[in-house]
């Protein structure tokens, strides 16, 4: 037979519209009282009808993560599964339930989102990435619907709240790197242009090489998808050149394996011929041969930081919009090398 509030009231010796406030968290009833109803219910089995709670307070207790469009290339970089992870974390330990959208193209991503929101399918919203005039952004700003960004916004920058590294500073001491050890022909590799985080790793890239009076070439700069056959395509492209880079900034890990890969089908060596720098520290970096010299961007913070400040917005009316830079660090390996002409 089924346990009914009835049941947990009389144990916990309240009565059953208190244990009913205790389940929706009222705070009217005392932390002593509720310790005590919680404890009842767990030993009695009691779970809660969370539906028809949920319909009481209107609420999904739900979070709704976007992915980007191209998903299906995406979950194949480890960068989304831990980023997942740091979500998961906070929406466990809050008792949110996650509501994760992997939509097919933009147009299929931006109506699911129209759903989960007018739906009342979700409470709020985390994008995990941040695209140049992205329409679901738009709908979601005039909307005024919960949302936080993993990544910097396009725009509207101080009224949108988000968390990201300081994406500029570590391409530029990346490269930076790169440059004190002799190297001047550097090559750039980035993601997809209308990626925010590619404009501001690029960024950096370019005024390391401009304050040390290095010119930024245009063919030494390749944008494509955070994958390993992009990193691939791109040193196809570099080694052809008259004049090819000795080192490179790859804004992925995933790329970075996809260049060494490469390299090796071209008879040269990592990091005697071409020294790599990288971004995101996967746990592959560490294993591959070599081991990439990575910035680690702690992306399990980024996903922990990003629920964390979801659920300040849904709990706490008029939170205002904040920034939170997680710090990164870089972590110095083998696949970098001082230049030797």
């Amino acid at each position: 037979m089924a346990v009914t509030i009835k049941d947990v009231a009389k144990k916990a010796g309240v009565a059953p519209s208190t244990v009913s406030r205790v389940i929706a968290d009222s705070p009217r009833i005392s932390t002593e009282t509720k310790k005590r109803v919680r404890k009842a219910m767990k030993e009695l089995g009691y779970h809660p009808n969370v539906n028809a709670r949920n319909l009481a307070v209107r609420s999904s207790k739900a979070i709704g993560v976007i992915m980007p469009s191209s998903a299906e290339t995406a979950l194949q970089n480890p960068f989304f599964p831990e980023v997942l992870r740091g979500v998961g974390t906070v929406a466990h330990d809050t008792e949110y339930s996650l509501y994760v959208s992997t939509g097919g193209n933009d147009q299929q991503l931006y109506e699911e989102v129209k759903r989960m929101v007018y739906g009342h399918r979700v409470d709020g919203i985390i994008l995990l990435y941040s695209r140049m005039n992205d329409a679901i952004m738009d709908f979601l700003v005039e909307e005024k619907f919960p949302f936080v960004v993993v990544g910097k916004p396009y725009e509207n920058e101080a009224s949108i709240t988000y968390v990201d590294n300081d994406n500029v500073s570590a391409s530029k001491e990346l490269t930076k790197h790169l440059i004190d050890f002799g190297h001047h022909d550097i090559a750039f590799i980035g993601g997809t242009t209308d990626l925010v985080v590619t404009s501001d790793r690029f960024e950096g890239y370019k005024q390391a090489l401009i304050e040390s009076g290095i010119k930024v070439r245009e063919d030494y700069v390749i944008n494509d998808e955070f994958n390993r056959s992009s990193g691939k395509k791109a040193v196809e492209k570099l080694l052809k050149l008259k004049n090819p880079p000795t080192a490179m900034v790859i804004t992925d890990d995933m790329m970075s394996l996809g260049v060494i890969n490469m390299l090796e089908e071209f008879g040269l060596d990592c990091p005697d011929d071409v020294s790599i720098t990288s971004f995101n520290n996967l746990y592959l970096s560490e294993i591959t041969r070599p081991p990439l010299t990575t910035v680690d961007i702690q992306i399990y913070k980024l996903g922990i930081q990003g629920a964390k400040c979801l659920i300040e917005q849904l709990q706490t009316k008029d939170e205002p919009a904040k920034r939170v830079i997680v710090p990164y660090a870089i972590k110095y390996r083998s696949s970098t090398k001082r230049f030797e002409p």
